[in-house]
């Protein structure tokens, strides 16, 4: 009996040992994932009852996410979407000391109160992500309208999004900073390349008087 039981012990440790290779191997996904925030709730904020549609935090804590998902905010435009990777900014509740390289206000283009709207963020940093609405001076954050996720790497980047950013906007020269061509003059006293000949004939005839 303790012969047949040291066998299914033994028959079990190999078992198990041979699922967790398999699951080892097996690719972290298969495809991406569009999340939208809040599920059917949205992305809400009830300015009568000061809260917020559900409770975004759990929401967040219930899924995983990985690079290359998607977050859709079903929203309107009584509310802000900003993503930071800065604790300090997000707990914060406030964008107005964040910086440039780490926080993204999104919107969707409306002008008008109370628009609705549909916002896409992709997820294309690794690790910790935060969102918010700094809206009514920070209170839809302070009020719950605030989560943080946990961003794997997954299936990594598509190409779709794994593109170096674009060279920063250069302001073309105006009017004011066109040069004048450079003016040289050959050993024959010829003028070439363009040049002012009054201005070169002025400072001919002050170097003669000089002389």
């Amino acid at each position: 009996m303790a012969t047949a039981t040291l066998g299914n012990l033994t028959a079990i440790i190999a078992l198990l040992i041979t699922v967790a290779t398999a699951a080892s191997d097996a690719p972290p996904g298969t495809g991406y994932t569009n999340h939208t925030v809040g599920g059917a709730a949205g992305w809400f904020f009830n300015g009568t009852a000061n809260t917020s549609a559900t409770n975004y935090s759990s929401w967040a804590g219930s899924l995983a996410f990985n690079l290359g998902d998607f977050l859709i905010f079903n929203t309107n435009s009584n509310t802000t979407v900003i993503q930071t990777y800065n604790d300090t900014t997000y707990l914060s509740c406030t964008m107005d000391d964040a910086e440039d390289d780490d926080t993204t206000q999104y919107n969707g283009g409306s002008t008008q109160f109370g628009d609705k709207m549909t916002v896409a963020v992709p997820l294309t940093i690794e690790g910790p992500n935060y969102y918010f609405s700094d809206a009514n001076d920070g209170v839809q954050c302070q009020q719950g309208m605030a989560f943080e996720i946990q961003v794997k790497h997954g299936l990594g980047l598509p190409p779709s999004l794994n593109q170096p950013p674009p060279p920063p906007y250069i302001e073309p020269p105006g009017p004011d900073s066109v040069q004048s061509p450079p003016v040289s003059i050959s050993q024959n006293g010829a003028i070439r390349g363009g040049a002012n000949v009054g201005g070169v004939l002025c400072a001919l005839l002050t170097v003669s008087v000089l002389f």
